[in-house]
């Protein structure tokens, strides 16, 4: 819906409120005339159920009001002599039209001194309340999220728990209307959707105190998605911008920059990037030797997050369910063997021999592994191995999975650009030769009906040369350069689809989707920051401490009031 429309909708649905309650305002009071004035109507509504009056901002908070709205209905018809269970029911399933009811039709219709709430009735205010105030704090300042894949590895780990705050950037109103609080777009255990696809607010973000900088860490919606779950591929599901999957990358290209990758190193402007401190950079690496790249000598050197193959001569269901949660893929190799495929850590040697596993690993003469510069010089200064070098791809090698999947554009992983990222109020030249570039932006993200003519570019019926950008985009990528699904594959992120930005780690759990058994807390990275300058710094003990100070200064001042 436009903000025309939610106007229109506003008003009808304020008259048909007035025709429903001017009567009971009458009965309370109040002249009938102030139930037909918006927003005034509302305060009133509040007076009379004996409310403050701020509760008004809860009640045109998105998400928030569809909690507050039923409760303020609720009250509103207690006010009135009516407070069984089914009166309760119907106001809120006729979404408020039960007041036409109560007006002219209820016999029992008569202003009560005061609204008697039963214990029970408290227990679910407190509750309501609660939740209010929580969906505040996560629509609006801190939003919790977890790192589900190694994009951006090491700097960040799959299993950290971060802290995202939304005001930095500003945050967004929501504009899903309904939905349920604090849940994203998938509602845990039952697994199905959260949220009504309509209708839909026109977005509006409050402004923000910082901007967003090179080389920031940012989470935001996924502009390609096209899934309804998380890591489920679905054809043709469309969600809305804020429903979409949040992911998290380093923003290399902001609004104005031009952004170009050579031999995978990255440039801005013409200048090699350079990445903060804490950033650590994943490439890959082939490592040879004549006699096999053992995986053990590599995790005697400190390597970790490297790929292992095992041969299985004997699984059956029931030790496939037992290892299930350490294998990344497998495949029949034939009637008797399975080809199994883990992280670094492998099987377990107890689980291999509770189950009596036949297991040989595989180990090769020449092994591909994603690496840091700081670990390929621990390989390649331990004489362990016989060679190490960086692999790239080549300048001329095009990949059509690549942005803007056009074969004219002969870019991939290493090699791409240059690309100028927009910046709201820009306006460029518009060709044949850049319109892949800028299209899906142009179509998709400002809503421009686009299309081709006779090799004239045609945008809402008219031919065009140029095109002027309504907003800011980013250009978005991992530091597993070789393992992240980014803006080299689906292109620029608009600033419309910017969540917030992650400032703290408060939990690091390893091995976090293989099993609660197999849980390791990162204790070094629990309880510190995102984004500063020099070695990360765990202030878990510093917290530890101030609850213990607390609790110690509570239980002195209890001894205290009791003598």
């Amino acid at each position: 819906m436009s903000f025309i429309e939610w106007i229109y909708f506003f008003l009808i649905y304020n008259g048909l409120i007035f025709a429903g309650s001017q009567k009971l305002f009458r009965l309370a009071g109040v002249p009938g005339w102030n139930a037909i004035i918006p927003f005034y109507n509302i305060i009133k509504h509040l007076d009379i159920i004996q409310r403050p009056r701020w509760w008004i901002i809860l009640v045109f908070i998105p998400v928030i009001n569809l909690l507050m709205i039923p409760v303020v209905w609720v009250e509103f018809i207690k006010r009135f002599n009516h407070n069984s269970k089914i009166d309760r029911i119907l106001v809120i399933l006729t979404l408020g039209f039960y007041f036409f009811y109560i007006s002219y039709v209820s016999s029992k219709t008569k202003l009560v001194k005061e609204i008697s709430f039963s214990g029970f009735e408290r227990s679910i205010g407190s509750f309501i309340f609660a939740i209010v105030i929580a969906t505040i704090v996560h629509n609006y300042f801190l939003q919790p999220f977890v790192i589900p894949t190694g994009s951006l590895e090491k700097t960040l780990r799959v299993g950290d728990f971060l802290l995202v705050s939304k005001f930095h950037y500003g945050a967004r109103v929501p504009s899903t209307v309904v939905t349920l609080p604090m849940v994203h777009d998938t509602i845990p255990i039952i697994k199905t959707r959260s949220y009504l696809k309509s209708p839909q607010l026109p977005y509006i973000r409050i402004p923000g105190f910082q901007e967003i900088k090179n080389n920031d860490i940012v989470v935001f919606n996924w502009p390609a998605d096209t899934v309804r779950k998380f890591f489920v591929k679905e054809k043709g599901v469309i969600k809305p911008r804020d429903k979409k999957s949040n992911y998290v990358k380093r923003a290399l290209g902001i609004p104005g920059d031009t952004i170009e990758i050579k031999d995978g190193i990255i440039f801005i402007n013409g200048k090699k990037n350079v990445l903060p401190d804490r950033a650590k950079p994943i490439f890959t690496f082939n490592i040879r030797a004549e006699k096999g790249v053992s995986s053990n000598k590599l995790k005697e050197i400190g390597i970790e997050g490297f790929i292992r193959k095992f041969i299985i001569k004997n699984l059956t269901p029931r030790s496939y369910e037992e290892i299930s949660n350490y294998i990344l893929s497998i495949s029949n190799t034939n009637d008797n063997e399975y080809l199994v495929y883990t992280d670094d850590s492998g099987i377990p040697l107890s689980i291999i021999r509770e189950n009596n596993l036949i297991i040989s690993e595989l180990i090769d003469s020449s092994r591909e592994i994603s690496l840091t510069y700081e670990d390929a010089f621990k390989i390649e200064n331990s004489n362990v191995f016989d060679t190490i070098y960086r692999v790239t791809q080549s300048k001329d090698v095009s990949n059509l999975n690549f942005f803007p999947n056009n074969k004219n554009f002969n870019w991939n992983n290493d090699y791409m650009g240059p690309i100028y990222i927009p910046k709201k109020g820009d306006k460029i030249d518009l060709s044949l030769d850049n319109l892949p570039v800028y299209k899906k932006i142009i179509k998709d993200y400002e809503f421009n009906d686009i299309e081709l003519s006779n090799g004239k570019i045609i945008i809402n019926n008219k031919e065009q040369d140029s095109y002027t950008f309504k907003q800011d985009y980013y250009w978005m990528m991992g530091d597993n350069r070789y393992n992240s699904e980014d803006s080299r594959v689906w292109g620029f992120v608009p600033f419309d689809h910017v969540l917030g930005k992650p400032v703290f780690i408060w939990m690091s759990i390893d091995g976090l989707f293989n099993g609660i058994q197999n849980w390791k807390f990162r204790w070094d990275r629990i309880f510190t920051t995102i984004g500063l300058d020099g070695e990360p710094r765990s202030y878990l003990p510093h917290f530890i401490v101030f609850i213990f100070l607390w609790q110690l200064y509570v239980f002195i001042k209890k001894r205290k009031s009791k003598s």
